[in-house]
């Protein structure tokens, strides 16, 4: 058989190519239309890539709450001297032996297996004795300058899911978005302090935006006192607060969902653990399964749920285990929790940092507000409290009666006047330890911004509260864990002029963390609303219209046969 011409091959192949690429291109915008935007997680960087490896390590043992003393492998605990270590070595009734090793450069974009703890603490004391994971240092640290980048990285790139179809509050948030990103930048402003903010523009806009714009839907599924029955004092306040103050709010909340941009499922964590945890039993299933059964119980009734997957609902949940207990089922929603730590699933950009607040007034959580001016603090650092976790007892190591400038104590004696005592000795103080106990949070971060001490952080792996929209470094210091022995030379290193700038600061963003019995502007209830607001926009992503969808295909069509032409 004669074979066709030379020149009739040729546009036989060109043709082909020409519906192959068309296919491909099909599928390709086929696959940007489905649902869910997430990405490929190998096309991450090390420091995504590490949190979700830390992530899928913590579903496999979360439930393991207790480890054993007489595994055949436990990762080495080391002291506090600055040295990394990832060793797997053998334990006998006590620590035999401590390999060390350099540090990675902390100018590398990695994480560091830091494990800083003291050689003289030994966490297994005996071959029957179970201990706790909160009573072992994390295998890996992510520092502050990482979780910025980790910020802005996800700012730029959102993996929360596409709408499965369209709402006329979709166009709300972009709108409200676009306004946000184009907002003329400037340094100062006569109502807030601009030092202590990342962008005093972006969050005056937003908040603006905000009050504005947003309405919020509150779901009316659940029973007391699990449900709408807020705790207004102790440790775990402020998620009872921003439940009596979001359910009685009318600026925001609709009765019509219909109308709202965001879902507050209003459920207290404390009282879940409360009511449903059987003592000592260290199980929590029932607690996930509690809430697994209520998020299908609003998915079955409503259809916002289904519409996103969930990523425009949210919780505010004090409680240490409420990641757990919210993971899987609430994956994809937005979380406010006092627990925000970067190795139990905290979503930097989308999650927010909740200030846990201890209010010893419910009636006036104002109580005892504000401190001593700078120059009548004489004690340079405080720090009193129950010792909690591995890294008090470091502190304590280092510190306790060693110093005549640093005033190290244990547990406060009971009493009110111990209590009052406590108190003074902070409003006495330059600088206040907040050390982390069982998890990463700390009330008296709170607390020394409550009393105008400058707090100093010591929680490897911590998102400080609002991390999206403050600057810490304005008006906080940040130590390492592995830096506790250093604590003294670093403080003392802030001159004079610097402390008086932090302390400053932290009167001026004081505002933000106050409870009051009536929401006031730019306080703590409306802060935490903000944040919540504030990365909804920046992690919607809208959904492909077919306008655009055709538009798309019309375009890369013509192209691909102008460039065989």
């Amino acid at each position: 058989m004669k074979k066709p011409p030379i020149h009739f091959q040729i546009i036989h192949q060109i043709v082909k190519r020409k519906w192959v690429l068309l296919v491909v291109l099909v599928a390709a915008i086929h696959l940007f239309m489905l649902p869910f935007g997430h990405n490929n997680p190998s096309n991450y960087d090390t420091l995504e890539a590490f949190q979700e490896n830390l992530e899928f390590d913590q579903s496999r043992d979360f439930d393991d709450v207790f480890v054993e003393k007489n595994d055949e492998s436990v990762q080495e605990i080391l002291s506090v001297d600055g040295v990394s270590v990832n060793n797997n070595i053998s334990f006998g009734p006590k620590i035999v032996s401590s390999v060390k090793e350099p540090v990675v450069d902390k100018s590398v974009n990695r994480f560091h297996p830091v494990l800083p703890i003291n050689e003289k603490y030994n966490l297994f004391q005996g071959d029957d004795v179970k201990r706790m994971r909160c009573l072992m240092p994390p295998k890996s640290v992510m520092y502050i300058d990482q979780m910025d980048r980790l910020l802005t990285r996800n700012r730029k790139s959102s993996r929360a899911m596409r709408p499965r179809w369209s709402s006329p509050r979709d166009q709300d948030i972009l709108a409200a978005k676009v306004q946000i990103t184009k907002t003329p930048s400037r340094a100062t402003d006569q109502e807030l302090y601009a030092p202590v903010f990342r962008n005093i523009s972006m969050f005056k806009r937003s908040y603006e935006l905000m009050e504005r714009t947003l309405k919020v839907y509150v779901y009316k599924e659940g029973d007391k006192p699990i449900f709408h029955q807020p705790i207004l004092k102790g440790l775990y306040a402020s998620e009872g607060w921003f439940m009596k103050l979001m359910e009685g709010n009318k600026r925001f909340v609709v009765k019509d969902p219909r109308k709202a941009h965001l879902f507050y499922m209003p459920f207290s964590a404390r009282m879940l653990e409360h009511k449903l945890y059987v003592r000592n039993s260290h199980n929590r299933t029932i607690l996930r399964q509690f809430l697994k059964g209520y998020a299908e119980k609003i998915a079955s009734k409503y259809p916002f749920w289904n519409r996103t997957g969930g990523a425009d609902h949210f919780l505010v949940a004090c409680h240490d285990w409420a990641p757990y207990e919210t993971r899987h089922h609430m994956e994809h929603c937005m979380k406010a929790l006092c627990n925000a730590d970067v190795t139990t699933g905290f979503k930097i950009g989308r999650d927010v940092s909740l200030p846990e607040c201890y209010v010893r007034s419910a009636r006036n959580p104002l109580r005892d507000l504000g401190g001593k001016p700078a120059s009548e603090r004489k004690i340079l650092a405080f720090y009193a409290g129950s010792i909690h976790g591995y890294l008090r007892k470091i502190l304590l190591e280092y510190w306790n009666n060693k110093d005549p400038d640093i005033k190290i104590l244990g547990p406060m004696p009971p009493g009110v006047a111990s209590k009052m005592n406590y108190i003074e000795n902070m409003k006495s103080s330059k600088f206040c330890i907040c050390p982390k106990g069982y998890k990463v949070n700390s009330p008296r971060v709170v607390e020394a911004i409550f009393y105008e001490c400058v707090p100093v952080i010591i929680s490897d792996n911590f998102v400080p509260p609002f991390f999206e929209v403050l600057n810490w470094e304005s008006f906080s210091v940040v130590v390492t864990e592995k830096d506790i022995p250093e604590l003294r030379n670093i403080l003392m290193a802030i001159g004079d002029a610097r402390y008086r700038e932090l302390q400053h600061g932290v009167k001026k963003v004081q505002r933000h963390f106050l409870w009051n019995v009536k929401g006031v502007k730019y306080d703590l209830f409306h802060m935490i609303l903000h944040s919540i607001w504030y990365n909804r926009l920046f992690q919607f992503k809208p959904r492909w219209s077919c306008t655009v969808v055709i538009s798309l295909l019309i375009l890369c069509y013509r192209r691909i046969f102008c460039v065989f032409d």
